[in-house]
């Protein structure tokens, strides 16, 4: 789902709305350019945390690309107006210290302890994106493996 920009996007006070989203940008596929782009038309600058190796492994397994080069890509994206290192899965510590008008957040994380507490301390507005298990990046993995496996079972 893409949500239409607006034509202005400033507040009352005329100060710029900032947006925070966060990725682990691993494998980048078209969820994560549709967040992106749906970050950056409900704002006017669009901050981008990327997990550190050791933030991702808090969940998940160590990312294929290196935290350096995933936060290089991240930045290289035309509506990302920047991209810092996010150290910590939950990115309470980036919107305390950025303290953006909006954050996004995966509606899979509905669940999480760390946004029930978010929402005590963070007085900005948190717009939940959907999730679509069919563009993780964790299914192009699986999807790799399997089409791999299926090639050596084949005797290639």
């Amino acid at each position: 789902m893409k949500i239409n920009k607006k034509k202005s996007n400033k507040s009352k006070c005329n100060k710029p709305i900032i947006v925070y989203v966060y990725v682990c940008g691993d494998i980048i596929h078209e969820g994560h350019l549709l967040q992106l782009e749906n970050g950056k038309a409900l704002g006017d600058k669009l901050i981008v945390g990327v997990l550190t190796d050791e933030a991702v492994m808090e969940k998940k397994s160590r990312p294929i690309l290196p935290f350096r080069e995933r936060l290089r890509l991240i930045q290289s994206i035309k509506c990302v107006d920047c991209a810092v290192p996010q150290h910590e899965y939950s990115p309470m510590n980036n919107l305390i210290a950025i303290q953006p008008d909006i954050h996004m957040e995966s509606a899979s994380h509905l669940g999480n302890k760390y946004l029930r507490d978010l929402k005590k301390v963070f007085k900005g507005r948190i717009v939940m994106t959907p999730y679509y298990p069919e563009q993780s990046s964790t299914d192009i993995k699986n999807r790799i493996k399997q089409k791999h496996k299926i090639k050596i079972n084949r005797g290639c």
